[in-house]
């Protein structure tokens, strides 16, 4: 990996610091082989009778619940993955008190998996689901084990997932902390986002620090604003920051 530098600059900059925070997408789980949604081989190039960014809307859930969820099942539940390298990376520093909060937009619920406990979820979580009708709740195995396609209540009403879906709006409590975090940090490190999604991804403008990474395969729009850009996989970059 033909980024010696870039790393051991990250693995000073960690050592130096005793606030961080981390910002996610949905590259930090392609490596625990959930396929992110705007890659080649992402949601968004899949071909369906709707475009995905349709199927996953609050009108297209309420409209037509059993292509939903047949949709859903099929490409966004992924129960058997495992936390990968840059999940346990953050973990430990978690654990060694440098790392404050992991915000993520994923909904795979893997960065819990492997230890971390302060896990800001933006956009909600597959693992919890609540009946529509009645608010009671349901697990991601009551929903992959249903009978039926549509997931029913036992009082008849729809479970739905606690997973925020195009049209609905982000938690403001939510939103409102993981501001926090961001502008109290000291540094920040953005990994696995193309950084287009909003209004999460505005969030990253309220850090107010100069140890910004950006880890990503790709180039993002904030390159140019950054103090360490790292165009590498997440998993090995953070694996040899924390743990090399």
């Amino acid at each position: 990996m033909a980024l010696e530098k870039e790393i051991a600059t990250l693995r000073q900059w960690i050592k130096e610091s005793s606030n961080i925070v981390f910002f996610g997408g949905a590259g930090v789980s392609t490596e625990s082989h959930i396929p992110d949604f705007r890659s080649q081989d992402g949601l968004y190039n899949m071909k369906y009778k709707y475009p995905p960014e349709t199927i996953i809307s609050h009108t297209f859930f309420e409209r037509r619940p059993e292509e939903f969820f047949r949709f859903y099942r099929d490409r966004m539940l992924y129960p058997d993955a495992e936390p990968n390298k840059a999940h346990y990376a953050l973990a430990r520093l978690e654990q060694e008190g440098k790392l404050r909060a992991v915000i993520t937009q994923n909904i795979d619920g893997l960065h819990q998996k492997a230890g971390s406990r302060n896990v800001l979820e933006l956009h909600g979580s597959v693992l919890r689901n609540h009946c529509v009708r009645c608010g009671k709740s349901y697990t991601l195995e009551d929903v992959v084990n249903s009978k039926t396609v549509i997931p029913r209540c036992t009082c008849g009403g729809i479970i739905k997932p606690d997973v925020v879906l195009y049209e609905e709006m982000l938690d403001d409590d939510l939103m409102s902390r993981a501001l926090d975090y961001i502008s109290a940090a000291q540094m920040l490190i953005i990994g696995g986002t193309s950084l287009v999604v909003y209004p999460a991804a505005g969030l990253v403008r309220y850090y107010r620090g100069n140890r910004l990474v950006l880890i990503n395969k790709s180039a993002t729009s904030m390159d140019s604003e950054a103090d360490l850009v790292i165009p590498g996989k997440i998993g090995e970059v953070l694996d040899q920051a924390v743990n090399g």
